[in-house]
Order: C-alpha cells, then structure tokens, then sequence
C-alpha cells in the first residue's frame, strides 16, 4: 500500500508542478474511496497539503513572485474559517454523518470546478463576467484598505471574508483552497496570475500547517501515507515543472477538467456502493480516481516527450 501512495504521489507531483495546484482536491478522494475514515482522509489531506505548498512556496519566492500584505490577510481569514470546518467535521464524525456529507461535498465541488475549467478550455480561457466582479469587489471601500500588486485596492474585510470561506472549504474538505484562491485573487482582486500562484501557495503552505496542528490533535493524520506521498509527489514535481517549458497548460487542459470531474464521479460513485452495497461501484470508484490521475500525468511526459523530439528535430543540420 505504502509504494501505492508512493506512485500516486509522484503523478500528483507531476501535476501539482505543471497546474502549480497543490493535489489536495485528489488526495483526499482517493483516501475515501480507499476506505480511511473521513477524518484521516482530510487530516492528511491537509498535510500533504502543508509539504506541496512550501515546496511551491520557495520556488515563487526566489522570483519574487508573493504578495505578503494579501498573504497575511488572507492567512487570518482562512485560520479562522479552518478552525470552524475542522470543528463541523468532527461534529459530524459524532453524528456519523462525516463520511456521506463530505463525500457529496467533493461530489459538488469537484465536478464545479471541473465543468468551470472544461469551459474555459473551450472558449480560449476567456472568463465570462470577470470585469463585473472586479468592479463589484473594488466598489466595496469600507477602511481599511490594502493596495495589491496590479494596482488595485481592496477593502480588508473582502479579502478576511474570501479567506474565511475557502478556510471552512479547508478545514471540512481538506483541500488547500489553492483552485479556489487563484481565481478569487485574479479575477475578484485584479492580482497578476504569477503573483496570484506564488502567494496562494504561501497561504496554504501556512493554513495546512494550522488545520495538521488541529487534526493531529485527534490522531487523524496517517503520517506513514503522507510521508510516501511527499516522497513520490518531490520527484513528479520536477518533472511537472520541466514539462511547464515544453507544453502550455492549453494543450492538456480538457484533461485536467475531466479528471476533476471523474473525481466527482469517484467519490459519488463510493458512497452510493456503501450505502448501496453494489460492490462494482466501489471498483469503478477505484478505477476512475487512480486512472484519470495517470491518464492526465501521462499526458504531460507523453506531450513533452514529443515536443523534445521536435526540438531536437529541429536542431539538426
């Protein structure tokens, strides 16, 4: 099991380099689907989490691609919103009802998310209504205010309210809030994309640690998992990063929306089979979160691999 999470985390490496996405939105599916209970699923969800995003974190750094202002900020809202998911979660783990609440969450999200970037992918990422609710956010200037990268200037209180929320999403689903962060930055608060992605890193990089502090507490961090899934997420980053000179995100990004809504799929299809005791769901469950995530890591070196040869075809007298 331990080389299973070892080979699962070096394809999450791989896309967490090239989507700069942390893999949390994946890895704590596939820990339900497995069988762990929803805690532990979201406990070392969020450590793995922690580990992606400080890896993430320094390399933006060294580019000088962070907004601190925006990060502390944002942190204090999340920390709060983290510490109110953490306690519904254990809430409903004493009602018996965390399993079946969370996985129909990551039903909804997952598959939102996922039809959101398969139509950006079809409409060239153009985005539908960004313009309105950039003008909508900054037409909010209750003091104090804070000025970003970008030129814009948001109230303090829009920015500790988009915390809070994603921090509850956190704290309840595991998820570092890095596919919700880059969107509301961008195209709520007018942040550039570099900087938007360096600074959302940062941000989870600090609540994971806080929502692993809280779940440890309890013993709901599986440390051999997220060890192994750490180790094997190192190297495929590396390789996702090397991949991000040869292939544009454009090139494979119906791939990437398929794969989170197979997700979504997964994780409905696992808890219809408990509640159901249909066995071939659970397989098909299985089937579906392991074999999207190698489909799409496969897509990335295979791109690649031919974009070198091209290169080097190129290259030759």
């Amino acid at each position: 099991m331990i080389g299973l999470f070892v080979g699962f985390g070096l394809l999450i490496g791989i896309l967490f380099g090239f989507f700069g996405m942390g893999g949390s939105f994946l890895v704590t599916p596939a820990l339900l689907v497995i069988g762990y209970p929803a805690s532990v699923a979201v406990g070392s969800g969020l450590a793995f989490v922690f580990g992606t995003g400080v890896i993430g974190a320094l390399r933006h750094r060294d580019h000088g691609q962070v907004s601190y202002p925006l990060a502390a900020v944002m942190i204090l809202g999340m920390t709060f919103g983290l510490e109110v998911g953490t306690r519904v979660v254990f809430l409903l783990a004493d009602l018996d009802s965390a399993d079946v609440v969370i996985s129909v969450a990551y039903v909804g999200l997952l598959g939102a998310v996922g039809l959101s970037v398969l139509r950006d992918a079809r409409t060239d990422g153009t985005a539908v209504g960004t313009g309105r609710v950039a003008t909508t956010v900054r037409a909010i200037t209750l003091p104090p205010m804070v000025s970003l990268p970008g030129g814009a200037t948001v109230s303090v209180w829009v920015i500790l309210g988009a915390g809070s929320a994603i921090g509850v999403l956190s704290g309840c689903l595991g998820v570092g809030g890095g596919f919700l962060l880059l969107p509301v930055m961008v195209s709520g608060f007018g942040v550039p994309a570099a900087i938007a992605a360096g600074t959302s890193l940062l941000q989870i990089s600090v609540s994971g640690a806080f929502g692993t502090f809280v779940y440890a507490q309890s013993n709901a961090v599986n440390i051999p998992v997220v060890a192994a899934l750490l180790g094997g997420s190192a190297l495929g980053a590396r390789i996702g990063s090397s991949a991000t000179r040869l292939v544009t995100e454009a090139d494979i990004e119906e791939y990437f929306a398929v794969m989170l809504l197979s997700g979504s799929v997964a994780t409905g299809s696992k808890q219809v089979s408990v509640m159901y005791g249909i066995e071939m769901l659970e397989t098909v469950s299985t089937i579906l979160i392991f074999g999207t995530v190698v489909l799409v890591s496969g897509a990335i070196v295979r791109t690649s691999i031919a974009a070198l040869r091209e290169l080097e075809s190129a290259g030759r007298p």
